[in-house]
């Protein structure tokens, strides 16, 4: 139903920290018709050409400033997704993604506290690295 809102377009990139490229990151509009805390994103998912990137290695912003890994989300109640806001995905993956093109599938799932399980949101996206 939100799946519209997963993986907004154009937001792919690489980042690059310390004259390094560290990783890539994009963003996401919550798949929910309200804001909700971050303890309530049960998971997310990130797959580039059919690869699955390791739990580990993605980090989630409300932000786009504080970073927390997915473990950490679980605890993590005084930030809150706001409807509306980009959320940052970020994947530790040294180098980046490549020059060219790549097809990067996102999926968000969500709790919220009168549904009684997780329901989730996917968006697969080609996007161009230059």
């Amino acid at each position: 139903m939100f799946d519209a809102y997963v993986f907004t377009e154009g937001t792919c990139k690489n980042v690059i920290m310390d004259g390094e490229t560290k990783g890539f990151q994009l963003q996401t509009l919550i798949t929910y018709y309200r804001g909700i805390p971050c303890s309530m994103i049960h998971d997310i998912k990130v797959s580039v050409d059919g690869n699955e990137i390791p739990r580990e290695n993605i980090r989630f912003s409300p932000n786009g400033e504080d970073f927390f890994t997915l473990d950490e989300l679980e605890t993590v109640t005084s930030y809150k997704w706001e409807y509306g806001e980009q959320g940052t995905v970020y994947v530790i993956q040294p180098g980046g993604l490549s020059k060219g093109v790549h097809e990067v599938t996102l999926t968000i799932t969500i709790r919220v506290a009168y549904i009684p399980v997780p329901f989730s949101g996917t968006r697969t996206r080609k996007v161009e690295i230059s």
